[in-house]
Order: C-alpha cells, then structure tokens, then sequence
C-alpha cells in the first residue's frame, strides 16, 4: 500500500515561480584540484576543502554546525559559499512496505525533478537510486510522461549528485527499512536524456564513483547510465574509461514503428543505435541493457521479438542483456502495459536466440511510477 508523506498544502507546487539563471556553484560540481582552488580564493588553506569534502562526501552532512574540525570563524563561509542547498524534498511516497520511496525535488528555480530509491533485501542486498539528469525532456517519446513535458533545461552536475547524497542519507539514517545501509547502485534512468545532458552526467558519475573524501565510492559497475540513442554521445561514453553499464532505449526492433516512439530514430535509425552500443562492449567490456518497453499490441508482437532477436544476435553473442519493461501506464493515455501472456511468448522468443533476458522488476505504479508523473500532476 502506497503511503504519502507530503507536508504541502494544496496549490503550493503552483505557486513556486520559476527563476532564470544558472544553479549555485557547489562542492559536487568541483573535482578535487577545482574544491582547493575554490576555498584558496577565499583566503583559506587548501586544505580546508579536504575537510569539507570528507563531511558531504563521508559524513553525508552539509551542516556546518556539525563541522567541528573547520574553525568556527570560517565553517558558515566555507559551507554557505560551497555547499548551498539545490534540490529541496517536495514530496515523499512510499510503497513496498516503504522499501521504495519515490521524491519529488524542487530545484533552486522552482523545476521539479523526480528520484527513486529501491532497496532489494537478500543474501546480497543491493540498493538502487533512480536518479533524474534533466528537468523535463526533449526527446518526445509518446508513451513517457516525462517526454510530454517538454525539456525546461539541463540539471548540474551538483544537482544530480545531490539526489545521490540525499538518498545516502536516507539509507544511513535508517529511513527505509531494513536498518541502516547504503547505496550500491545508480541508473540514470529518471527524467530527462543523459547523453543530451553529456557532461554534467559523466562528472556526476565521477562525483560518485571517486573514492571518498573525493566522491561518495559507489563501485562504477554500478552505475548504467541509459540513452535513446544518441550515437555520438555513445562513442564519446566509450572513450571516458569508465566500467559504467549502457543501456540503449530501444522500444522497437524495425524503423517504422521506433520512429513515432523514439522520436530521434529519425536521426540515428535501430542499426546504427545498435552498432553503436556494439562498439561500446568492444572498448568497455561492459555488457549493455537492451530496454525495451513492453506496449500493448503496438510492439510486443512475437514477430518484433524474433526481429530484435536476429538484429541482436547478428552482431555477436555475449555483448548485450535484454530487459523487457512492462509499461507503467501514464493516466490517461493510450500506452499501457502487455498482457501477462503476450510478455511471456516475447520473452520465451527471445531467449529462442540464446539471449539473456530479465524482465524489469518495476515497482512503483501505485506511487506514479513512471518517471514524470508526479512532476506533471503537480500534486
């Protein structure tokens, strides 16, 4: 059962206006060189940005009260010019038993902006922070909530951070049940296009892969980072050095169809999205995730998957992991989800190839689910 945790009153998200400008410079927009240089041209030691590096990336506070290591003098200067607030909780919605907690941020200019976060108990545990890149999006996909918005603009690297850090605080703080934890795995998979939003997204990864006081030391196979095909952003991703995984939205097997659901396959078509993903696993190693959302009777046909599954293998084996999504419906629309059984033929087709297949867990849909439903409703 679904719980919401919401302190607003009705009619506030309406009435936040929307500033211009760029977000607050913060610690998580700096690397290591960038934080020293930021304290010294304040008049103070290098160092000092070690120190408070270790209390945002380490202690998971921003709170210079507690900060009791930096003279008192210069504790409110250093944090209020370096670790200003960028998204602030909106609401809280909870389901799984409060195991998965959907947020709604506001960011400094009023944007909303949406994170998840999972915990998945077990022999292994593992916790997953959904997190969102952009404020909206451009891409249009029909079927998403979030490409109906429209873009409103590109998050910082900060700003995609702090959705990170927040979530680290909820896990350490024994918010989620289970006990305290932390998190183990991010997707960039929320609102927005990564690839569209390149380098604010890889220095995020950075920020939180780099071991701490660095960064907060989540291992970067961790980390995927997801994209509906933005080809040269895909060989650009290949040449960073990172072991993230790549997920490639692809939805659709044959140009036709993907061409109204992905609205950017009119620039870069199924196979050249493919050979670039295939390319990345030549560089990386990395295995990518195929996603591919589950519609009804508009492309879960078992010939689709027979398609996706000659496409797929043609250019190799042990490259690529496909994840079937089962569609969270957005209200109103026409999309929803397959039939149980029409999910099992797709699948059962494309493991007839020697695929892998996992179908997505996809928890949430009695939360709004689906990334942008909460912003868009504004409730």
């Amino acid at each position: 059962m679904a719980t919401d945790s919401s302190a607003l009153k009705p009619g506030e998200l309406q009435l936040t206006p929307v500033r211009r400008g760029k977000p607050p410079r913060h610690l998580a927009d700096l690397d290591v060189a960038g934080r020293r240089q930021a304290v010294a041209e304040q008049g103070e030691q290098p160092f000092r940005a070690d120190q408070l590096s270790r209390h945002y990336f380490g202690r998971l506070t921003a709170d210079p009260e507690q900060m009791t290591d930096i003279p008192a003098s210069t504790r409110d200067q250093l944090s209020g010019s370096l670790l200003p607030s960028l998204v602030t909780p909106v609401r809280h919605m909870e389901t799984d038993g409060g195991s998965t907690r959907k947020t709604l941020w506001r960011l400094f200019d009023g944007s909303l902006v949406e994170s998840v976060l999972m915990r998945y108990s077990g022999a292994r545990e593992r916790v997953t922070i959904c997190v969102s890149s952009q404020a909206g999006c451009g891409m249009n996909c029909p079927f998403c909530a979030t490409g109906q918005q429209g873009l409103t603009r590109n998050m910082s690297t900060a700003e995609i951070v702090e959705q990170v850090v927040a979530g680290a605080r909820m896990m350490a703080d024994g918010e989620i049940p289970g006990g305290p934890g932390r998190i183990t795995n991010v997707v960039f998979m929320g609102m927005g296009e990564p690839m569209a939003n390149y380098k604010a997204v890889v220095s995020a990864t950075r920020r939180m892969t780099d071991p701490a006081p660095a960064g907060l030391g989540i291992g970067q196979r961790g980390v995927t980072i997801s994209t509906v095909g933005l080809v040269p952003a895909i060989d650009r991703l290949a040449d960073e050095g990172l072991s993230v995984t790549l997920a490639l939205s692809l939805h659709a097997p044959d140009d036709e169809l993907r061409d109204e659901l992905v609205p950017v396959n009119t620039r870069w078509k199924v196979a050249e999205a493919l050979d670039a993903a295939r390319r990345y696993f030549d560089r990386t190693g990395r295995r990518v995730s195929i996603e591919y959302a589950l519609i009804r009777d508009i492309n879960d046909h078992a010939w689709r998957a027979e398609m996706l599954g000659r496409l797929l293998t043609e250019r190799g084996r042990g490259w690529v992991h496909v994840n079937p999504i089962p569609l969270n419906p957005t209200p109103g629309s026409k999309w929803t989800a397959s039939d149980p059984e029409v999910e099992r033929t797709f699948v059962r087709t494309l493991e007839s190839f020697g695929l892998p297949v996992t179908v997505r867990d996809t928890r949430g849909r009695d939360i709004d689910g689906a990334c942008g439903q909460l912003a868009t409703s504004g409730v």
